[in-house]
């Protein structure tokens, strides 16, 4: 019960937007009660097994993975992670999600490309359940893309007017700047994983039973952690729209209201958070890092602030 759950959570949503983006179902109605209609579900699967975590009828964390790429010295699955944090992140991806689809219902009513706007909301919300679900930084780095494309895709839905076009397109090219570091880092934490296993991993759960007691030990280099974070950071820097990498964001107010709240309130700012939250263990041990990310984050507060004094649109103030 609890695995087909899990596999309904992630996959509801990008079997609405398959049917909506690649079978071609452009009847307005249709589109939007798959979209709306897939969220649901994934929203009461993901309450059904909170309520069941907190009742102590699922033991966590659970894992449930299916082999994907199969190399000579690399193994990556496919699957999802149930743990505390996922699950209150799946809630809130989910019921948050469902709150602002349905919100588009009515805003977007007249579009004219009203089965677009929700297919493209439908593989948003997958991307995030993938980051959130994933066991492992390949499985999340395909989701962080996804969600990189989909933003690029809402942001810049009304494409005929330049100032939409143009804010899409910043929004793409400073995510991918950021997260060409945030491969990086995945790669050197990837390559370090050798002494642990057989095998280099780039397994979760591996990774932070096993690796700082390695560091701890000595068999890694004293100053490639804390780059390796940094590396990570940026990632995370880009996503939550932290300086100086925080241009994007103002911009992105050029498309659709709701847009702008599943990427503020719901989803994509907060990817950075929950990023952040998964390999806090790694983080924990690196003080340096930790004062830099309070720094940045300070510092992006500060500025917002500033900002915020003299502008007078509503929507780029908050």
């Amino acid at each position: 019960m609890v695995e087909a759950l899990g596999w309904t959570i992630l996959f509801a949503p990008l079997a609405a937007a398959c049917l909506i983006l690649v079978f071609g179902i452009h009847r307005k109605h249709l589109s939007a009660l798959l979209a709306v209609g897939a969220l649901l579900i994934s929203f009461v699967c993901a309450g059904w097994l909170f309520l069941d975590a907190l009742n102590g009828h699922v033991t966590l964390p659970y894992e449930h993975a299916v082999l994907w790429i199969a190399l000579p010295n690399l193994t990556v699955p496919f699957g999802i992670l149930l743990d505390q944090l996922s699950l209150l992140m799946t809630l809130v991806v989910t019921g948050v999600g469902s709150a602002i689809f349905l919100y588009s219902l009515g805003y977007m009513a007249e579009d004219h490309a009203y089965s677009r706007y929700f297919g493209m909301l439908s593989l948003f919300a997958f991307s995030m359940l993938t980051i959130v679900l994933s066991t492992n930084w390949v499985q999340l780095f395909i989701g962080w893309e996804l969600v990189g494309f989909c933003s690029y895709m809402l942001i810049g839905h009304w494409y005929a007017k330049p100032a939409a076009a143009e804010a899409g397109k910043k929004a793409f090219m400073v995510n991918r700047v950021a997260d060409f570091g945030f491969f990086l880092g995945i790669l050197a934490l990837w390559a370090v994983s050798s002494p642990l296993i057989s095998e280099r991993t780039f397994h979760f759960p591996t990774l932070q039973s096993r690796l700082p007691a390695l560091a701890q030990s000595g068999m890694i280099a004293a100053g490639l952690l804390p780059l390796i974070g940094l590396l990570l950071f940026c990632g995370v820097a880009g996503k939550s729209a932290q300086f100086p990498l925080h241009v994007w964001l103002p911009d992105a107010m050029e498309g659709p209201t709701p847009v702008s709240a599943l990427i503020h309130a719901a989803t994509m700012v907060a990817a950075g958070v929950y990023l952040l939250c998964r390999t806090f263990w790694l983080f924990e041990g690196l003080p340096t890092v930790l004062t830099t990310i309070m720094w940045i984050g300070g510092l992006t507060a500060f500025l917002s602030a500033c900002l915020a004094l003299v502008e007078n649109d509503l929507k780029r103030i908050l």
